[in-house]
């Protein structure tokens, strides 16, 4: 048995690997081993023989067991320290150069929009896109017939068979800031309200969740006439022309009266669109005078105050500017898409700077 010890303690030192030590365990205490063979000896033993060779054999045993785990601890400390050392990065280093990051279209675009209008003195809303049905359907003089209001067209919140409370919707337009604008600041009051809307629609040129932005201006000599020539000077300073003809056609929209949706005058020579030249029309927004319910809706006395409205998709707008074919390609989270059409996340639009370089 010293022989053994003597043995396998020392090729177990000198092992230089797991599996070399997986043999020598084989060898020493496996089933078939040598230290093992020893213990089948035991029966022919006498029973003094066994009483002294029986516990020096488990000594042994347990001493090889011993050694095998120290060393395989060895082993692995030794492999963790030259992992260690192999992938040891010096964190004082300079940073390894990287691509700058670029402004997603609709947040340029947004931000362009809010530069222009910014200028002729509106200030920016925000609301709630989770509203009562109230804010987003009655407030606005939409009647409960009206197919704006059908679960086919509007995203519903889930609630309880037995709540009585009115239901909540995605809001399906920006109008809703208006209302509560309104109500808050009362009149006169000038703001656009950028953000997302839902509906249930998904095609080309639909998606379920888009991005509009509404705009309202109340004073007490506010005429259609203020509302053509804020429109004119968007449309010239957002598509960064000279000279731009609107064409506004009467239309019907429950929140204005009278209504009106705008049309520019433009071309598609080659593809291209090209605005305030050519024969073509291309609609754009839809617009009118705020109706008289809506005013009161918001807590402003209509027969003191007007004033007018009006409402473009963000989405719509960036594709006519800046080319962009398909407004689903907007929300597949393309890296791609986005190095081709973002922008330099530090050119801030601004009038006098250009809106987009």
């Amino acid at each position: 048995m010293d022989d053994l010890r003597e043995k396998y303690i020392s090729l177990i030192a000198e092992a230089a690997d797991e599996a070399t030590l997986e043999d020598l365990r084989v060898q020493a205490v496996g089933k078939k081993g040598e230290v093992s063979l020893q213990m089948r000896e035991l029966g022919r033993m006498s029973p003094e023989e066994r009483q002294v060779a029986g516990p020096a054999l488990n000594a042994l045993k347990d001493e090889i067991n011993s050694a095998l785990a120290a060393k395989k601890q060895a082993l692995g400390d030794a492999a963790l320290d030259e992992r260690l050392r192999s992938e040891w990065l010096d964190v004082t280093l300079p940073a390894r150069i990287r691509r700058q990051g670029t402004i997603h279209p609709v947040s340029q675009v947004t931000e362009e929009v809010t530069a222009v209008f910014a200028d002729m003195g509106f200030a920016v809303a925000e609301g709630p896109q989770i509203e009562s049905d109230w804010y987003n359907f009655d407030a606005l003089n939409i009647p409960g017939h009206h197919p704006a209001r059908a679960e086919m067209d509007t995203f519903y919140m889930a609630r309880a068979k037995d709540d009585d409370r009115p239901p909540h919707v995605l809001r399906t337009h920006t109008s809703p800031v208006q209302i509560r604008s309104m109500q808050e600041h009362g009149a006169p009051i000038r703001i656009i309200a950028p953000g997302r809307v839902y509906r249930a629609d998904y095609d080309q040129t639909h998606t379920p969740m888009f991005h509009q932005v509404e705009g309202l201006a109340i004073d007490r000599d506010i005429s259609m006439a203020n509302l053509k020539w804020c429109l004119e000077e968007f449309v010239k300073a957002f598509f960064e022309v000279d000279d731009v003809e609107l064409r506004f056609r009467a239309s019907h929209f429950p929140f204005t009266e009278p209504s009106a949706e705008v049309d520019i005058r433009c071309s598609w020579e080659g593809g291209t669109l090209k605005v305030g030249e050519g024969d073509d029309w291309l609609e754009i927004l839809g617009s009118g005078m705020v109706h008289p319910k809506v005013l009161e809706a918001g807590k402003i006395d209509p027969n003191e105050w007007q004033g007018f409205a009006f409402g473009l998709g963000i989405d719509r707008i960036a594709m006519l500017k800046y080319g962009i074919p398909d407004l689903r390609a907007f929300f597949d989270s393309d890296l791609r898409w986005l190095r081709h059409y973002g922008f330099a996340s530090l050119d801030v639009p601004t009038l006098h700077g250009g809106l987009s370089r």
